[in-house]
């Protein structure tokens, strides 16, 4: 008896995980990460002004989720497989001054031989950390990335 009813404890409990686990991976849109600010201070160990995130309750409660987004990639380094994605085309995007840095994310890809042209339309699925100290990273860092196929 005891063992039915552990049996039963533990089938249920992975039934709650599994759908605990799918309620945490969400489709995020480029604009729902708008929802940040930024303020101008002077760095003096790289002896210019940077703007620093101010993330609002929105983009918060993204932090460590399991997001799936749509962008375009953007080669930062190809042979160590660093790559940005972005909303927008690489000829508007935030490196060419355009966009705003909440329209950029580093890619940290679990597939190292992963290989994308500029340009390419993709849809990723991973952990999203946001950046606020880190000024080597961008704001929004898209860890354990694995490229959904169609």
């Amino acid at each position: 008896m005891i063992k039915h009813i552990l049996f039963i404890l533990s089938f249920t409990y992975g039934l709650t995980s599994v759908a605990q686990d799918e309620v945490l991976e969400m489709e995020v849109t480029w604009e729902d990460l708008t929802d940040v600010y930024f303020t101008e201070e002077y760095n003096e160990m790289i002896g210019t002004y940077q703007f620093i995130p101010d993330f609002g309750p929105s983009v918060e409660a993204l932090n460590g989720e399991t997001i799936i987004i749509t962008g375009y990639a953007i080669p930062i380094d190809v042979a160590s497989n660093s790559y940005a994605l972005s909303a927008n085309p690489y000829a508007t995007c935030f490196f060419c001054g355009i966009g705003g840095a909440e329209t950029v994310m580093d890619l940290r890809l679990e597939d190292e031989d992963e290989r994308f042209k500029t340009d390419d339309i993709i849809t990723v699925k991973g952990r999203l950390r946001l950046n606020a100290q880190n000024m080597m990273e961008l704001n929004y860092v898209l860890e354990e990335a694995e490229v959904l196929k169609d």
